[in-house]
């Protein structure tokens, strides 16, 4: 039970340093400022107050200096799920063009740039195809269209596609869409576009995806008349595996599969998750290609608009779209935009070698996505087909034994397993977590809590209604009472013996025939309430008295 405050400490106002010391609750601060003079003992009390609170704010700011770092951690998680996403599966033949479809008009126009093959060279290349020259007289178009030229010549997916199985439901070229990417003509299984809706599966392993048994068609390929940088010297098609926001870029991360092998793909999803800025670096806006922020701007900058969902790889395909249109004028037949596709002849002048002097640079500064998936392979292969069934799928495609064994391939990709991994970025150090340390310092070295804070904020308000409030009342009054001496001196000066001034329950007030009425200083004559307002005895008619207001 606390004592009875003595009568002097009763009357301290609360505004008083040891009235609000003896009831905070921030330990030792009544130590300091209890009743009674200097003492060793006070004196010990506020160093060991002043070094707590030193300590104190050392780690509060220790703590948000380590926050203001913005540190982050990497979670790696693996989870089940009952059916997942089946990823998109983008295939290419290496040859780009097809020697049945190459014309005379082709050759004079992309025979010097894309094939090596100048122009003296169009006869005997077009013996070499075993094709008839070019007629006399013949004329070349006036324009040229590069993406023409690909739809038309490039390998047909009806042509290629011998049979085509997803989870053991027969499928087709309507399930495939045309992409044109740097290798030409390609094709993309689930691609999901135009609001197609996406292929799932229930189950892992062989038989729950994707099977296909495709024909190269070598007897479709190319010379190879002169060697140049893009020139192929492989059979096969190439693969990607990638999810439907991300852009294939089948020739840079593509794996390839062979006739003659069965290739067995065993893929794992992983599900990647980014921290912005302040604590990553990743983006999610999106990258216009047709934007140019300032010619010496970055290239990767983002722009504001409705654009597809953010990709690394649709962030480089955007910057080196905007690079080589700013070169060359115009875009590869692979690029996205509204920029007039390059000719042939500005393919090899001016598109090609910017953009592999841009790769070799590495002038796009692309942020990853804050949010994005990726396909963890594992390739396997068999030779196709065995002894036994050559003669077999030779009678059923209606070809030779050789060719099955120098043309056919099956892939096979489908998931692992029904699980998936996650890696995801969390900040190492939140918000909640910087205010538990402060409070638990606050706790440990100065006894204090929210509430104490509360306290002091109290404190300091009464501290200013009693010092400062306080001290413009005091004033205000003494001005008051001033005026009011005032009044009354100048009222004695002019008393006469007759009428008087009276100042008790009852009083009036007389002013005599010669006295001013004074109407500045009666308004601040202050009577009490019951006085009443009557004539004094004796007094003059037309004379009054003054009762004041209260």
């Amino acid at each position: 039970m606390k004592p009875h405050p003595r009568p002097e400490e009763a009357r301290r106002p609360a505004s008083d340093i040891r009235v609000f010391a003896s009831s905070c609750t921030l330990h030792g601060l009544g130590h300091i400022f209890g009743p009674g003079g200097l003492t060793p003992r006070r004196g010990l009390w506020a160093a060991a107050v002043l070094l707590s609170l030193a300590t104190f704010l050392y780690q509060v700011a220790e703590r948000v200096r380590y926050y203001g770092e913005f540190h982050h951690e990497t979670a790696l998680d693996e989870h089940e799920s009952h059916r997942l996403t089946f990823p998109a599966i983008t295939l290419c033949n290496i040859n780009p063009l097809r020697r049945s479809r190459l014309t005379p008009n082709d050759l004079h126009w992309a025979g010097p740039a894309l094939l090596g093959v100048e122009p003296a060279e169009h006869a005997a290349f077009l013996r070499a195809l075993g094709r008839s020259p070019a007629p006399p007289g013949f004329m070349p178009s006036p324009t040229f269209d590069m993406a023409r030229l690909y739809a038309r010549a490039g390998h047909s997916l009806e042509d290629m596609l011998l049979d085509c199985r997803y989870r053991g439901w027969p499928c087709g070229p309507e399930n495939f869409t045309v992409i044109f990417t740097r290798m030409g003509q390609c094709y993309t299984f689930n691609s999901g576009a135009d609001g197609a809706e996406l292929l799932t599966t229930p189950k892992g392993g062989m038989g729950n995806g994707l099977e296909i048994m495709l024909d190269v068609q070598q007897d479709e390929y190319l010379p190879v008349w002169r060697d140049m940088e893009e020139t192929p010297f492989e059979v096969g098609v190439r693969v990607q595996i990638h999810s439907q926001e991300e852009p294939p870029t089948i020739d840079q991360l593509g794996f390839g599969a062979a006739p003659g092998y069965q290739t067995f793909v065993s893929c794992q999803q992983q599900r990647l998750s980014f921290l912005p800025p302040p604590w990553g670096d990743c983006s999610s806006a999106s990258v216009d290609p047709d934007f140019e922020p300032e010619p010496s701007g970055p290239l990767g900058a983002p722009s504001p608009g409705p654009h597809p969902p953010y990709s690394l790889m649709g962030c480089r395909l955007a910057c080196e779209t905007r690079y080589v249109a700013r070169k060359c004028g115009c875009r590869m037949m692979h690029m996205p935009g509204g920029a007039p596709v390059c000719s042939p002849q500005q393919y090899k002048d001016c598109a090609n070698p910017a953009l592999d002097a841009m790769l070799r640079k590495d002038a796009c500064t692309c942020p990853n996505p804050c949010a994005s998936t990726r396909y963890a392979k594992e390739l396997s292969m068999v030779r196709i087909p065995s002894r036994a069934a050559a003669r077999y799928l030779a009678r059923k495609h209606n070809r030779s034994e050789a060719y099955i064994s120098e043309n056919v391939l099956v892939l096979d990709i489908f998931f692992e397993a029904l699980n998936y991994e996650t890696v995801e970025q969390k900040k190492a150090y939140e918000v909640s977590e910087l205010l538990g340390d402060i409070g638990g310092q606050m706790g440990l070295f100065i006894g204090a809590s929210l509430l104490t804070i509360l306290e002091i904020l109290d404190y300091l308000c009464e501290v200013f209604r009693d010092r400062v409030l306080g001290y413009f009342q005091n004033r205000k009054h003494s001005q008051r009472h001033s005026s009011t001496n005032l009044l009354q001196e100048g009222l004695g000066s002019h008393r006469t013996p007759g009428p008087h001034l009276s100042l008790g329950p009852s009083a009036v007030v007389c002013i005599p025939p010669g006295l001013p009425l004074l109407p500045v200083l009666l308004p601040r004559l202050c009577l009490p309430p019951t006085a009443p307002a009557t004539s004094s005895p004796g007094s003059r008619p037309g004379v009054c008295a003054f009762r004041a207001v209260p």
